[in-house]
């Protein structure tokens, strides 16, 4: 089986996420793609939305899509490091699967800054997501696939500051949306 992580804070979820995800799928004929929203992002001290309310968007811009599952695997204390669950979700997996990780430019680019950064490169093999602007290095011994297809100039913050003035993004999936609504968040 053909197995990609896609990671991130997720704050919110939206339909450039869902669209990076249905073309890594397409193009490089993965089988599931694993959305895991970070609970404790390392780069980031302050998540914002709570890491509860993150993943339930997840697993609502997720539902009709049976390629694509919501993750729980990061959730609990500690610092949420791509390596740990990389190696949580390989301990999971037959030995034959193939373990993908999809991932921007801009975050690539940074690649050797992370928590065990050399581990993650011997992992996964990186799906990595074009983005205008960002150029890139490929570290030593990292095996990549690069996604070329997709300019998105969508962002979860100017989401967010759509939301807080009341607007409803046309980027967000309706469920994600109604949800958001129901719980007050952004405002």
């Amino acid at each position: 089986m053909k197995l990609a992580i896609f990671g991130g804070t997720f704050d919110p979820i939206h339909r450039a996420h869902l669209t990076v995800a249905r073309e890594a799928v397409n193009q490089f004929q993965l089988d599931r793609v694993l959305f895991v929203p970070a609970a404790h992002p390392p780069h980031k001290p302050d998540a914002g939305t709570p890491y509860e309310d993150r993943l339930r968007m997840v697993q609502l811009a997720c539902e009709g899509n049976p390629l694509f599952e919501a993750s729980a695997i990061e959730s609990g204390g500690g610092k949420s490091y791509s390596i740990d669950t990389i190696e949580r979700l390989r301990s999971r997996l037959p030995a034959a699967d193939q373990l993908y990780f999809i991932i921007g430019t801009d975050a690539f680019a940074e690649i050797l800054t992370w928590h065990r950064a050399a581990d993650v490169i011997r992992s996964v093999d990186f799906i990595v997501v074009s983005r205008p602007g960002h150029d890139y290095a490929i570290p030593p011994g990292a095996r990549v696939l690069r996604l070329d297809t997709l300019v998105l100039e969508v962002s979860s913050s100017a989401i967010r500051r759509e939301l807080a003035e009341g607007a409803h993004p046309a980027e967000l999936p309706e469920n994600v949306f109604a949800y958001i609504r129901a719980k007050g968040l952004y405002i």
